[in-house]
């Protein structure tokens, strides 16, 4: 999978909504979120800076987010929980 990202480099921030609403549900932290985006399955990047990243960890997960190349910061905006792998 080809991304714009080196997840071992990038900095990771989340929108307040991201933490306190998904974040917590899941019972993740920082480090399992960045754990989830390296070994995601499916990458679609759907606008300039804006990617939305599938993962199956603990069932299966969307993170919708974006990536500031010049700062080199992943920024999870929301996600959502549920679906299939397709």
């Amino acid at each position: 999978m080809n991304v714009p990202w080196n997840i071992e480099t990038a900095h990771s921030e989340a929108s307040k909504h991201f933490v306190l609403h998904y974040l917590r549900s899941w019972g993740w932290d920082f480090l399992n979120l960045r754990d989830a985006i390296r070994a995601a399955y499916k990458v679609d990047k759907v606008g300039k800076n804006k990617y939305e990243v599938y993962v199956q960890k603990k069932g299966f997960r969307k993170i919708i987010m974006v990536y500031y190349s010049i700062e080199e910061t992943i920024f999870c905006i929301t996600g959502s929980q549920g679906g299939s792998r397709t």
